[in-house]
């Protein structure tokens, strides 16, 4: 370069001055999602309201995220022609970040609508039932599965109109074996249970959903959780034995559809169509919305109801503040460090010896307890390992850092995850 001939100025940066590409006005922050915060956006090509999700590849991107976001992008595009599944309108990306441009829900999550313990009147509850079972059946025609539907993954548009959002657990037609699913996946309080216990059968992820709409049904109708319980070894129990009861304010037809779908046997559950061809279902159903959504909007005539009991906050406001499968704080408050995992297909004595055989190669000398426990110790650090039978053929274990929490950082953890491999279910403190 000649003295005194000035650089070339540097090209501006993506979001110079708060335009993102030359294309979108950032806003107000709206949230944090799955992989990133979500903000307010105005196209400035037609003056539309958008909702940018910025993505920062440095903090997200490892071997567990990447393929969430692709998942959540691929499958989001397969699925934009229905009314009742949030769009995505773009993606950009640069080194550091990946942007996704999405249609904006200005009416919030569902789970807004029945925070604080309340509840729906039918009609109201029929409605998004309706809106929420038209895009399941929309996504399982086109080869997806949420795996992960849940108040908190379900918009409202400025109608009222439901949006399906979230498709980072999302199953795609390439992911089936045999024409099931194997992965573990998705949020307890709402996850059909041959999810997590029919590891080498795999399970159908339109089944899956199914059994997440009867619980959503009964969450809309009652502001409570049908498997309400702290401890997460009991809410399982409950589950399995369909221990469950329903309050007076039910009707019967509501009923009879939560009792099919709440199956426990995915081989007998109600499937998505059938539930779409009850009478139930079916009443009221019109079309009502000036976008031509398939179902009526939301009423503001509709009034809202408080349950007749208030109770203290119960398992199902704690899980439906976890991300994933991140069960934190849903045993007895302890101050120990730990990760809880399940496994099945293999006895609690194999699972052990796994762990003693591990945790020797890495340097922790081993030493079993009584019943189903041991404990690994390695200088400073103490682990304790305890299992648990939640059902049948299906364990629940729990590590815990009883000493050397500080010494037992993330590498450890990844050792041993990849050591236990073989009989690990799924680890219930991770994203998936």
């Amino acid at each position: 370069m000649e003295p005194g001939v000035p650089p070339p100025p540097h090209p501006p940066s993506p979001t110079s001055a708060g335009i993102l590409f030359g294309k979108y006005q950032l806003g107000r922050l709206l949230g944090r999602g799955s992989f990133g915060k979500v903000y307010q956006a105005r196209s400035l090509v037609d003056n539309s309201a958008v909702a940018v999700k910025i993505i920062d590849k440095a903090k997200t991107i490892s071997a567990d995220m990447e393929p969430r976001i692709v998942r959540e992008i691929d499958a989001m595009r397969r699925l934009q022609n229905h009314p009742n599944v949030l769009k995505i309108f773009e993606v950009m990306a640069t080194k550091k970040k990946i942007y996704l441009v999405m249609e904006l829900a200005t009416g919030g999550e569902l789970y807004g609508k029945i925070s604080g313990r309340r509840k729906l009147r039918e009609g109201a509850a029929r409605r998004y039932l309706q809106q929420l079972v038209s895009a399941l059946s929309f996504c399982h025609q086109n080869g997806v599965a949420h795996r992960d539907v849940k108040p908190q993954n379900l918009l409202l548009d400025e109608y009222g109109n439901l949006k399906v959002s979230d498709f980072g657990l999302a199953a795609l037609p390439e992911q089936l074996r045999n024409g099931l699913l194997q992965t573990a996946c998705g949020t307890p309080a709402y996850t059909a249970p041959e999810v997590f216990s029919r590891r080498g059968y795999g399970y159908d992820g339109s089944k899956a959903d199914a059994w997440s709409c009867g619980v959503i049904l009964y969450v809309l109708l009652t502001g409570l959780h049908p498997f309400d319980d702290s401890n997460l070894v009991t809410m399982y129990k409950k589950i399995h034995n369909r221990d469950y009861h329903f309050p007076d304010c039910i009707s019967k037809p509501a009923r009879y559809l939560i009792f099919q779908l709440l199956d426990p046997n995915p081989d007998t559950r109600m499937s998505i169509e059938k539930l779409m061809k009850t009478r139930w279902f079916r009443k009221s159903l019109r079309s009502h919305h000036p976008e031509n959504s398939l179902f009526h909007s939301y009423s503001s005539s509709e009034k809202w109801c408080k349950p007749d009991i208030v109770t203290v906050p119960n398992a199902f406001d704690i899980i439906s503040l976890s991300s994933g499968l991140n069960l934190s704080g849903l045993f007895e408050a302890t101050n120990r460090k730990g990760k809880r995992f399940t496994t099945n297909d293999v006895s609690g004595e194999v699972v052990l010896e796994k762990v003693k055989e591990v945790g020797e190669k890495l340097g922790f000398r081993a030493e079993k307890g009584k019943g189903w426990n041991i404990g690994l110790g390695k200088g400073k650090v103490v682990l304790i390992v305890d299992l648990m039978e939640i059902a049948e053929n299906l364990l629940l274990g729990e590590v815990k850092v009883v000493d050397g929490g500080a010494e037992f950082d993330e590498v450890h953890w990844d050792n041993l995850r990849d050591g236990l491999q073989g009989v690990v279910l799924a680890w219930h403190n991770d994203a998936v």
